[in-house]
């Protein structure tokens, strides 16, 4: 492969090692590498899932993110924290305020709450070598907000990514280029150890006899575009470290995008009715989203799993319908269907949607035997622009005052934790 012509930027990726935990530790005067520390999701719930651990929590009684409450040892030297949501996003903006001293903010990507590319390309006439401004800039985050944090460089986005994913999160600090893919990214294997790609995706390239991303690289491009279309394209050209995405895009291809929600119920769900009574709430949030954003959708997928007390792990299924939508009724209708054939009457702990295969709202095409989908579509703008303006909760379903419902309960929350 030849990268001569390819992007050869500083470009640093920075997390914020167990953020939740730091920042917990730093509000209440703790030293997280040396403190065994746990955020829950709440007091109430035994089965609360531990939303992060400090390294002796994780090390000295092998709790760590996604354990539940009940599996926390009591140990006087142990502190269980419920999240501050509100001052983990204050502290994530304070941090990458600090960055921008370095670099202009069109040079920031947010990448999540705890995670950030940033591209010192550039920069050196004022700071330096690049690889000694971003340790410099980890230090200081350190030393000023009391988080630890991991950093990993590379030539463009990706290679920052898995430089950090890979390297830096065991070492603190690693910088890789387009001669380290043979040696450090081609032995990596099990497949879903290489960022974009998941346990589905790794069993079907496992079917194909590709088992590690040296096997990857080395497949016929021809072969993987055939079976996977425009993402075995991609995979092939990350696999040889290629990454043309410029800072701000996701590192994934465009078009590629949409629309879902997770949730994690507090109590176990029992019935169809209850677990109804929620996925209404759920595609009425997706699908506001999905008219906020200009498009409309084909393809459905619900998912579900069960508490720990069942005997099946649950389901992830999906429906493609032959007239793109963006209306509530319709997703939660085929949601219906597919819960009334999938479920196993378990007890439901964990609910997903998602509407994906998009295309923009304007190309619905007229229906000449639905005369009323032209008032569904204005009234379904109209209510979201109630919510936008009075809040989200100014208009609401009726099962959203029952038992069961979730939408004023999660209205009083910031990211589904406390605030």
């Amino acid at each position: 492969m030849n990268y001569e012509n390819l992007p050869n930027r500083s470009i640093f990726c920075i997390d914020m090692k167990c953020f939740y935990a730091s920042c917990m530790a730093s509000l209440h005067n703790l030293d997280v590498m040396t403190t065994p520390i746990a955020v829950i999701g709440s007091f109430e719930q035994p089965g609360s899932v531990v939303l992060a651990a400090s390294p002796p929590m994780k090390q000295r009684f092998k709790i760590k993110t996604g354990n539940r409450r009940y599996e926390i040892p009591k140990h006087p030297d142990i502190h269980l924290f419920e999240p501050k949501m509100s001052y983990f996003i204050d502290m994530s903006m304070e941090i990458t305020k600090h960055i921008s001293k370095y670099v202009p903010p069109e040079a920031i990507h947010v990448y999540s709450i705890d995670e950030s590319f940033v591209d010192l390309t550039g920069t050196e006439k004022l700071w330096g070598p690049p690889e000694l401004t971003a340790q410099k800039i980890q230090r200081e985050i350190y030393n000023l907000f009391g988080i630890p944090s991991a950093v990993g460089m590379g030539p463009n986005m990706l290679l920052a990514k898995l430089a950090l994913d890979l390297d830096a999160k065991k070492t603190g600090f690693a910088k890789w280029t387009y001669d380290d893919v043979p040696e450090k990214l081609w032995p990596v294997k099990p497949l879903s150890e290489m960022w974009g790609i998941g346990s589905r995706m790794e069993a079907n390239l496992n079917d194909m006899g590709i088992f590690s991303v040296g096997d990857l690289a080395h497949s016929n491009l021809n072969d993987l575009e055939k079976r996977f279309g425009v993402m075995g394209n991609q995979h092939y050209h990350h696999a040889w470290g290629i990454d043309l995405s410029n800072l701000g895009e996701p590192l994934v291809t465009k078009g590629q995008i949409s629309f879902g929600k997770g949730q994690m119920l507090m109590r176990d769900y029992h019935t169809r009715k209850e677990i109804a009574i929620v996925l209404l709430e759920m595609c009425e949030d997706v699908m506001r989203r999905t008219r906020e954003a200009g498009y409309v959708g084909r393809t459905i997928t619900l998912g579900i799993s069960y508490s720990d007390r069942a005997m099946t792990n649950g389901f992830y299924r999906s429906k493609t319908i032959e007239v793109p939508t963006n209306e509530t009724m319709v997703m939660y209708r085929v949601c219906i269907e597919l819960l009334d054939k999938y479920f196993e009457g378990e007890p439901a702990r964990q609910l997903s949607v998602r509407l994906t295969n998009l295309e923009p709202e304007r190309s619905i095409q007229l229906d000449l035997f639905d005369e009323r989908k032209d008032r569904r579509q204005v009234l379904g703008h109209t209510v979201d622009a109630i919510r936008t303006k009075f809040g989200a909760t100014s208009l609401l379903r009726a099962v959203s005052f029952t038992d069961a419902g979730t939408a004023l309960k999660r209205e009083k929350l910031v990211g589904g934790h406390l605030a």
